[in-house]
């Protein structure tokens, strides 16, 4: 039974059980006040009581002391006996003026009267008399050799206690009531944002969260509640604000993945032709046109020898990405202004049809660093200016010594990025002309691997560009505050 009352009780709503417990709670306070208010006012009658015991008694005991016999009996349903007390102090009862003064049975008389002769002072008691109910016995010595014993009926006390817990019960059964229905009422309604907020919370349960673009559009409204659940709805706003963005933020990376892998496959499905379309040139021309063999074979070589550097930016990029232990960074101590140096060297090589210029200061800017992947970012930015600008077109590389860190710039004077452009130059197999041929642009990944690998070193590249100046600026962190010259 008690176990099914629990189960009951944790099945009820939130307010009733508040109201239920605020309830029990006022029934302790109302018994309290109710038991407190009773005895206080049985004592205060009885205290009443005793005073009117005796003054009734001083005036009986003049009566007696003055014409012997009681007078002045004006209370309905007293009882009163007078003993006379002998020589050897046993108390003798008198025979009563009145039949009525004494009740049938006045043993209880006669043990007070003998109390009281024995302690020589003014006694009180209560006694059940059989036959007549409860009362109120005071037994005192009118002169010497005489005790008086009074006895004052309790039925009017006992009737007024009776009423006022009859009241109280009354008054307190509906003060409980009320305060039940009532509070429960205002409970429910101070606890409505709540509701409020789970049936929001409800709302997000049903919502598909499966798609790419899903999204949550519910919020927790309102401004009632107080201070504590005003604080509750904003945690609960600002939890659903952080889904919200991790949501969008992997619908993003979803949706960057399928455009990864389309453009991967994109990529490499051009290579991996051109390797099929050679080797069977190749086949053929060693059957019947031995001649032709080496240049087939040539560019089956180039081919692969495309789609092997293709693979290895892919490889890096998933490598950093993914932060593994061993990052493919060796780092060592390596003087940067050098390794520009070997870039730019190479760029004349290769690009003569753009002048370069390089700007570098006097000495040596030595930094801890992979000089393989750093040669690799500043190679990537020198061919892209060179591809992505006609022929004459002047290029430049500088290295600078800033707080904290050193810094390349790549710059030329071609025509600029469009500003729609820049912000997606460092995206993966990304082109601004979508018409270049891929002979000539490239893949799109070699800003996207300078970009991580600069991250991996700690460091950041940022863009700058407006027709006649585009300026690729790479910032390596040091860390005593400045790289070593030396």
């Amino acid at each position: 039974m008690i176990a099914r009352l629990r189960r009951a009780y944790r099945r009820m709503r939130l307010g009733t059980r508040l109201a239920l417990g605020l309830g029990a709670l006022s029934l302790v306070v109302f018994a309290v006040v109710g038991t407190a208010l009773t005895t206080y006012m049985r004592d205060y009658l009885s205290a009443q009581l005793d005073t009117q015991l005796a003054q009734a008694q001083i005036a009986q005991s003049k009566s007696i002391a003055d014409y012997g016999t009681l007078s002045g009996k004006k209370y309905y349903s007293w009882f009163y006996a007078v003993y006379d007390v002998s020589e050897d102090g046993t108390p003798v009862l008198r025979r009563p003026e009145d039949p009525v003064d004494l009740p049938k049975d006045v043993d209880d008389f006669t043990s007070l009267a003998r109390a009281q002769t024995a302690a020589h002072t003014e006694l009180l008691r209560t006694e059940h008399l059989r036959g007549a109910g409860s009362y109120r016995l005071r037994a005192c010595q009118v002169e010497p050799g005489v005790v008086l014993v009074s006895a004052a009926p309790l039925e009017d006390i006992e009737d007024t206690v009776g009423q006022l817990i009859t009241i109280q019960v009354v008054t307190f059964a509906l003060a409980l009531l009320a305060l039940v229905v009532f509070g429960r009422r205002m409970l429910r309604r101070g606890l409505k944002p709540l509701s409020d907020m789970a049936s929001t919370a409800h709302g997000i349960a049903s919502h598909d969260l499966t798609e790419s673009a899903a999204r949550l559009p519910l919020r927790a409204d309102g401004r009632d509640g107080g201070p504590e659940v005003d604080e509750l709805r904003t945690a609960f706003n600002t939890m659903l604000e952080h889904i919200d963005d991790s949501l969008a933020v992997r619908a993003e990376a979803e949706q960057r993945l399928r455009r990864f892998v389309a453009d991967a496959s994109h990529e490499l499905r051009t290579p991996l032709m051109s390797v099929r379309g050679y080797a069977d040139l190749f086949q053929y021309a060693a059957a019947n046109a031995p001649e032709e063999r080496d240049r087939h074979l040539a560019r089956l070589r180039a081919e692969a020898a495309r789609m092997g550097i293709l693979l290895d930016d892919l490889l890096l990029l998933a490598r950093l990405d993914a932060a593994e232990v061993d990052a493919p960074l060796r780092l060592q101590d390596a003087d940067l202004v050098e390794l520009v140096g070997q870039a730019a060297d190479a760029f004349r090589a290769g690009r003569p049809d753009h002048p370069l210029t390089v700007l570098a200061g006097p000495g040596p800017v030595r930094l801890a660093m992979d000089p393989l992947r750093i040669r690799q970012v500043v190679d990537n930015l020198l061919t892209n200016a060179a591809v992505h600008t006609p022929a004459g077109t002047k290029v430049s590389v500088e290295v600078a010594v800033a707080p904290g860190a050193a810094e390349v710039r790549v710059a030329d004077t071609g025509p600029g990025i469009p500003p729609d452009d820049r912000a997606r130059v460092f995206d993966r197999f990304y082109r601004v002309d979508k018409a270049r041929s891929r002979d000539r642009g490239g893949s799109g990944l070699g800003l996207a691997v300078a970009q991580s690998l600069v991250r991996a070193h700690g460091g950041r590249i940022e863009l700058t560009s407006e027709p006649g100046a585009t300026v690729f600026t790479v910032r390596l962190p040091v860390k005593d505050g400045r790289p070593t010259d030396r």
